[in-house]
């Protein structure tokens, strides 16, 4: 069973700048988004939105700026702490444990979160049922679109109180976006709070309850208007 969680403030980022050696790739980000929400980042490649995603996740220190979680200031934290502390980052590569079956997966990500095996396989067949049918088979031969779903399966064991999820539909069938789509109105519906990378514009507007556009490392507009987060015309000129 997936449980969202009541509204309130949940992650507050304000003005955090992020490096590469002399490279500046994030210039005073600040976003918000509250219990509940499932915020999209939008932009072209290169625009800075995975690495503020890293960011966020610890994989990567801003050089300036707070990330505020559930009233913590979580800045500099290793990506261990913030995982603990209930945030679970969905990496793009849509990388799985490929030597080990999709229920091996699953019971890594249930001993570190201290989550009951039946209670997180539970977790991933009801996001998922076809996994049902081969919950012994071996990660490394599923397709992309099972990949990524088993991530954000295997992210979601142990009820974490926000995802950040990177590009999940990106190079997949259109098909198989539709059963990703699927799963992340599910999500959405029973407010798991999440903060979405994603270029399908159909996808964005039809789920984002916000939208930030990111260029050159910087965030140029905040939506939150419902009819601007619908106009789909308007947000692919961003791409």
């Amino acid at each position: 069973m997936l449980l969202g969680k009541g509204k309130r403030d949940l992650l507050d980022v304000n003005g955090i700048e992020v490096a590469y050696g002399h490279a500046k790739v994030l210039h005073d980000v600040s976003l918000r988004l509250d219990e509940g929400e499932m915020v999209f980042i939008v932009g072209r490649n290169g625009a800075g939105k995975t690495t503020l995603l890293k960011t966020i996740s610890g994989l990567l220190k801003p050089t300036a700026g707070r990330i505020v979680y559930q009233g913590q200031d979580i800045q500099g934290w290793p990506a261990e702490s913030v995982a603990q502390q209930g945030i679970r980052f969905v990496a793009q590569e849509k990388k799985v444990f490929g030597d080990l079956t999709v229920k091996g997966n699953i019971e890594l990500a249930a001993h570190a979160s201290g989550e009951a095996l039946e209670t997180a396989v539970s977790r991933l067949t009801e996001l998922y049922p076809k996994f049902s049918a081969f919950l012994n088979r071996k990660a490394g031969v599923l397709s992309g679109g099972q990949r990524e779903i088993l991530l954000i399966g295997r992210a979601l064991v142990g009820n974490p109180n926000l995802l950040l999820i990177d590009e999940p539909t990106e190079g997949l069938a259109a098909i198989v976006i539709e059963e990703i789509f699927r799963i992340l109105n599910q999500m959405k519906s029973q407010r798991v709070s999440a903060c979405i990378v994603e270029q399908n514009l159909s996808v964005v507007s039809q789920l984002a309850d916000c939208i930030y556009i990111m260029k050159e490392g910087k965030i140029i507009r905040e939506i939150r208007e419902k009819s601007q987060i619908a106009n789909t015309n308007e947000l692919e000129k961003f791409l």
